[in-house]
C-alpha cells in the first residue's frame, strides 16, 4: 500500500495541539506575553540604554550574530551594544570592539572567596576587587522554557527572573528591576520556541509529564534518506549528551558516569595517576556534580587557538585572558588545594611543546586537561562554584534550531555547524570512552588528527541537525 509522507512538522503539530490549552481565559496570559515582549525590547529607566534584544536579537533567533554586530557598527556606531563596557579596551580613548565583532561580549564576574588569581611563579594577583573578565558569547533565549540553570553557559542563575535581573544590572549597569516585570520577562522568553516540536515538548512538560515520560519529537518527523542517515549518526555521537526530549541533557549512563567524573589534582594542579597493571597510567577520577555542566575541554580549544596552535577557530584572531586560579579549602585561603592550570612541563622542556615529560613513574606530567596548559582563558563553572572540579566545566546547550544560532560554544570558537563536526570528530569523541567511536577515518584536511566520522557521516549529519 502506498502511502505519501505527512509534511515536514505536521506530525508535530498536530501532536503540539493534542496539548494545547484551551482558548478561553487565555486573554491575561497573551496581554503578559506583550507586555514582556515590549519590556525585552526596550531598556528599562536609569540603564545605559541598553534591552534585552540589543545583544538578543529577535529577528535573528534572539542570539548576536557577528555580522549583525558588524552591521550596526557601520551603519549606526551609537547603538547602544557599543558601550565601552564591551570595547576590546574599555579605557580606550577611541575604543574598540574587534571582540564584540565576534560576537561575544565581557563578562565580570567575581572571584568566589576561596579563589585567587595567579602569575606564572605562583604569585597571588587578585585584582583589589576580586573581579575577574572573561568573553562568551550570547546563547539564544528560545527554547529556555526546556533548559535550565542559565546565564551565559555557567548556570549561575536557577530561575530566568534572576536571570534577566543579573543581565540588566552587569550588561545594562541598571538598577533593581520590580519582580513583576521581571515575571513578565521571563514570561515571554518561557513563550519562545525554535519549533512547534519544542513547543510540543514543553507544553507536556508543564501538564506534569515527566521528561522521561515524553515522547521524543522527531520520532515524528518527515526525513529525507539523507537526514535519516544523520539522525542515527546524532544518535551514536551526539544524543549521549544532547539527549532526551529537551536535546540538553545526558542520556545515557555510560555518559552520565563519566560526566559525573573529574580527574584529581594535587596542589601543583597536575594530574594524580595510579598504575593499572596492562594498562599504564590512568588517572584518579572523583565525583562532581552536577553532570550536565561539564568540561568536554573547549576551553582547551580556545588556548591552543591563542597559542596559534588551532589558528582555525573564529576567536583566534582576538585576545582572551590568560589566567592561572589558585584554589583553597574555604574562604580564609589558607590552606592551597591546587593550582590550576598548572605551570607545564614538557618533554623538550621548551615552552608551549604540547607534548607533556613523564614523571618517575612514567605518569605524564599534565592538568585535568591531560596534556601541558600554560593559561586557561575561561574557568567556566569554577567562577561560580569555588570548585576545582568545575574547571573549565560549561552547561550542555539544547540542540534545537542549532543551525540558526552560530557562531558555537561558550567563546564562539566555531564559525559555523560545520567547524563543530568537524572539532567533535577530530577532537571530542575520539577521546570519549564511552562513546566508542575511535578515530578510523583518515583526516579531511592534511596535517589534522583522524577523526571518528567520514566525510560522508559528517555531511548527513549537518543534514539533520539543519531540521533541529
Amino acid at each position: 500500500m502506498h502511502c505519501t509522507p505527512a509534511a515536514p512538522e505536521q506530525d508535530t503539530v498536530d501532536l503540539a495541539k493534542s496539548v494545547a490549552p484551551e482558548t478561553t481565559g487565555l486573554e491575561a496570559p497573551l496581554q503578559s506575553g506583550a507586555t514582556g515582549k515590549r519590556l525585552f525590547s526596550q531598556a528599562f529607566p536609569n540603564t545605559n540604554g541598553r534591552s534585552c534584544a540589543t545583544c538578543h536579537v529577535l529577528d535573528e533567533s534572539t542570539a548576536l550574530r557577528p555580522g549583525n554586530v558588524q552591521g550596526r557598527l557601520v551603519s549606526n556606531p551609537t547603538d547602544p551594544l557599543f558601550n565601552r563596557i564591551d570595547a576590546d579596551d574599555p579605557n580606550a580613548a577611541v575604543p574598540t570592539y574587534e571582540h564584540l565583532k565576534k560576537g561575544l561580549i565581557r563578562v565580570v564576574l567575581p572571584l568566589p572567596a576561596n579563589m585567587d588569581v595567579i602569575d606564572a611563579q605562583g604569585h597571588v594577583i587578585t585584582p583589589p576587587d576580586r573581579k575577574v573578565a572573561v568573553w562568551r558569547g550570547v546563547p539564544s533565549i528560545l527554547d529556555v522554557a526546556l533548559t535550565g540553570p542559565f546565564f551565559q553557559f555557567d548556570g549561575r542563575e536557577s530561575n530566568l527572573e534572576d536571570q534577566a535581573q543579573s543581565a540588566i544590572t552587569s550588561h545594562s549597569e541598571g538598577g533593581s528591576i520590580p519582580r513583576a516585570q521581571l515575571r513578565q520577562v521571563a514570561d515571554f522568553q518561557r513563550g519562545e520556541f525554535t519549533s512547534a516540536r519544542a513547543r510540543f515538548v514543553s507544553d507536556l512538560s508543564n501538564a506534569g509529564v515527566p521528561l522521561a515520560q515524553i515522547p521524543l519529537p522527531e520520532d515524528f518527523m518527515w526525513l529525507t534518506p539523507e537526514e535519516r542517515r544523520g539522525r542515527e549518526v546524532f544518535k551514536v555521537g551526539c544524543e549521549p549528551c544532547h539527549g532526551g526530549p529537551t536535546l540538553s541533557r545526558i542520556s545515557t549512563p555510560a555518559m552520565r558516569e563519566a560526566a559525573s567524573q573529574f580527574p584529581v589534582t594535587r596542589p601543583d594542579g597536575n594530574v594524580l595517576f595510579t598504575h593499572v597493571p596492562g594498562v599504564g597510567p590512568v588517572p584518579v577520577l572523583e565525583p562532581r556534580s552536577p553532570p550536565d555542566i561539564l568540561n568536554i575541554g573547549f576551553a582547551s580549544l580556545s588556548y591552543l587557538g591563542q597559542m596559534g596552535l588551532l589558528p582555525a577557530l573564529f576567536n583566534a584572531d582576538v585576545e582572551l585572558p590568560r589566567y592561572r586560579f589558585r584554589f583553597y579549602a574555604d574562604g580564609t585561603r589558607q590552606q592551597q588545594v591546587t593550582d590550576l592550570p598548572p605551570i607545564p612541563v614538557t618533554a623538550s622542556g621548551e615552552p608551549y611543546d604540547p607534548t607533556p615529560a613523564l614523571d618517575e613513574s612514567g605518569a605524564p606530567i599534565v592538568g585535568p586537561n591531560l596534556f601541558p596548559q600554560w593559561f586557561t582563558t575561561d574557568p567556566g563553572r569554577a567562577l561560580i562554584t569555588g570548585n576545582p572540579l568545575d574547571f573549565e566545566a560549561f552547561d550542555i546547550p539544547t540542540l534545537r534550531g542549532v543551525a540558526r544560532t552560530a557562531p558555537y560554544f561558550h567563546d564562539n570558537s566555531a564559525e559555523n555547524l560545520e567547524d563543530v563536526i568537524d572539532l567533535y570528530s577530530q577532537f571530542v569523541l575520539p577521546v570519549t570512552a564511552p562513546l566508542n567511536l575511535p578515530p578510523v577515518h583518515p583526516p579531511e584536511t592534511p596535517g589534522s588528527p583522524p577523526e571518528s566520522f567520514s566525510p560522508t557521516q559528517k555531511q548527513e549529519l549537518l543534514r539533520f541537525l539543519q531540521r533541529l
